[in-house]
């Protein structure tokens, strides 16, 4: 039996978007710390520079060139250069390594987060739209992390840096020069925050059509046979025009911000500078007061436009970031409980179970059901009757609204997901397979098997000779879902991967239902095999398949209404029998046609 692998805990992440940054930062304190005194250190040396070269020009103001005390102001002119430089590298490195892993970390987390929902939760949202949300989250938390390191702070250092120089030439300049920033950024902050909707509604809209696309190119076939190019092209530019729409709304909102700050700072840098020719004319400042005032002020110009830029695309990712929140960071259906399941034989019980889905249908009232370890079950009934429900909810895919599903006398809901799935082989009606090659798919199954494991499984699976006939047998490579290998052998990879897992509970949901007769035998062999010595709870269309098993369930609209062998059932003529009966007869007819 397979040995249960390390389990990694669900992450706890916060739905607010700046809590949901931050919890990154403090996974990396140190770092980002780092990263963060290395760029106020390189903006720091970069408003002293201008300082320097006040030093500089003041100490060329002078008749006597010849005796003039220029190279210290030089040398410290020069320094400050090199070590702004030096800063400016180093917080480059970190940055590289801090920013990166980071996003990386919330790429990594948002899918494990993700995963952790139910599977009506995939029904309800496009697999290309989430997927679409996690790597624009982690590009968001990147470009926000880049720019806050590179286009916010170091405006500010600046900005702190001219405020102290300025009030060693004059206060008033300082005053002056606190007030009109102060005022310029509130308008720019606050019209950024009045736009978050609309980049929020464009980051949606973008995440849609992504979502649109990756459904209309997975189900190409569909297209192509009711020759719906046309109208699946049309139907599309629809949705990317709602999306354009939502772009240039966002874009434009930029644009508009970006006029103000122009405005604001081209007043602010003219009458910074007019004013100091005027107290340089009065013999209030000096020369290098003149260029150094001159000098930070444009310094200033060009930061805060960084800045503002800075602040308005923050708000954009923010809005995306929000988007992905709302969607995927929302609180799981199923608890995920630390403890691990310690099964032992394999028995499974329904108890009392009550289950009904989200829109009010009830499926099961007050049912019970006991499946002794090691015993074959079959379970039979028409559409709609509970079957799959029922083997959703021993592999805990869902939760009832009451009652308990035991196994081996442990209520399923009290232990881990994965610590019960490791217990669980599941053969479904379609195998599903990576776009990966034959050995890693099969190997899905125990991760840790060997190459000798693996081609035993497919022995035991009745594929080993496919395999090997393939041109680069198990490195082949499926393509997506496994589109380049036919039903049956799919299928058979399915079992493969089933018998490698080794676990005492074996779950057959139709498992040959879509299958030629041919195949179907062979799978059957191959299943009778995967079946010894284990717990199988086996649904099945064609009841031919179940005319081995221990035990027969029949289900009708959630209630048990026939349980027994399978020879028993027949000879009580009751719901089975009729169901036995119609196929056989449609069986006979088909072989008629056949003839």
């Amino acid at each position: 039996m397979t040995v249960p692998s390390p389990r990694l805990a669900t992450p706890v992440l916060p739905s607010r978007p700046v809590a949901f940054l931050m919890h990154y930062v403090r996974q990396r304190p140190w770092h980002f710390g780092g990263m963060f005194l290395l760029i106020v250190g390189a903006s720091g040396c970069g408003v002293a520079v201008q300082y320097g070269m006040k030093l500089l020009v003041d100490a060329m103001a002078t008749d006597d060139r010849v005796n003039a005390a220029v190279w210290p102001p030089l040398a410290v002119f020069i320094g400050l250069i090199v070590l702004e430089n030096a800063f400016w590298r180093a917080g480059g490195w970190l940055g590289c390594r801090t920013v990166v892993s980071s996003c990386v970390d919330v790429r990594v987390d948002l899918f494990r987060y993700l995963t952790g929902h139910p599977m009506r939760y995939f029904s309800e949202h496009f697999a290309g739209a989430l997927g679409n949300r996690i790597t624009a989250t982690g590009t968001a938390a990147g470009s926000i992390f880049g720019g806050l390191a590179w286009r916010i702070m170091p405006p500010c250092v600046d900005f702190a840096g001219a405020v102290l120089v300025l009030l060693t030439v004059d206060v008033r300049m300082a005053v002056t020069l606190i007030g009109f920033v102060l005022l310029v950024a509130a308008l720019i902050t606050g019209f950024g925050i009045l736009g978050r909707s609309k980049h929020q509604r464009f980051a949606a809209q973008a995440a849609r059509v992504g979502g649109e696309l990756v459904d209309v190119v997975s189900n190409v076939w569909t297209i192509k046979a009711f020759s719906a190019r046309e109208r699946e092209s049309r139907r599309l530019a629809e949705e990317i025009g709602v999306e354009a729409l939502a772009h240039r709304r966002s874009w434009m909102y930029l644009e508009k911000a970006r006029v103000i700050h122009d405005i604001c700072l081209s007043v602010m840098a003219g009458g910074m500078l007019i004013w100091a020719i005027s107290l340089w004319r009065t013999g209030n400042i000096s020369a290098g007061d003149v260029v150094m005032v001159s000098t930070l002020t444009f310094r200033i110009l060009h930061g805060s436009r960084e800045l503002a830029l800075a602040l308005v695309d923050t708000t954009q990712q923010l809005g995306a970031i929000a988007d992905t929140l709302k969607i995927i960071v929302q609180p799981h259906a199923l608890d995920d409980p630390e403890a691990n399941l310690a099964l032992s034989q394999g028995q499974i019980e329904f108890r009392d179970v009550t289950f009904r889905y989200p829109d009010g249908r009830r499926v099961f009232e007050h049912f019970e059901l006991s499946i002794p370890a090691g015993q074959k079950v079959g379970i039979v009934g028409s559409s709609g009757a509970g079957k799959s429900t029922l083997i959703s909810l021993i592999q805990r895919l869902d939760d009832p609204q009451a009652g308990r599903v035991m196994i081996d006398g442990q209520d399923i809901s009290e232990v881990s997901q994965d610590s019960l799935r490791e217990r669980l082989a599941v053969v479904p009606q379609e195998a599903a397979l990576f776009n990966r090659t034959i050995r890693e798919n099969i190997r899905y199954g125990r991760p840790d098997a060997t190459d000798e494991d693996v081609v035993m499984a497919a022995k035991n699976a009745f594929c080993d000779a496919f395999i090997r006939e393939l041109p680069q047998g198990y490195d082949t490579l499926v393509g997506e879902r496994g589109v380049m290998l036919s039903g049956g052998q799919r299928q058979r990879l399915g079992i493969a991967r089933a018998f490698l897992k080794d676990s005492p509970i074996l779950i057959l949901d139709e498992a040959t239902s879509a299958l030629d007769t041919h195949s179907e035998a062979e799978i059957q062999a191959a299943l009778a095999d995967l079946m010894q010595g284990r717990t199988v709870v086996a649904v099945a269309h064609r009841l031919s398949t179940l005319a081995s098993f221990d035990r027969i369930v029949v289900l009708q609209k959630g209630v048990i209404v026939e349980d027994g062998p399978p020879d028993e059932l027949r000879r009580q003529g009751g719901l089975f029998q009729s169901l036995w009966t119609i196929q056989a007869a449609g069986f006979k007819h088909e072989q008629s046609d056949r003839g």
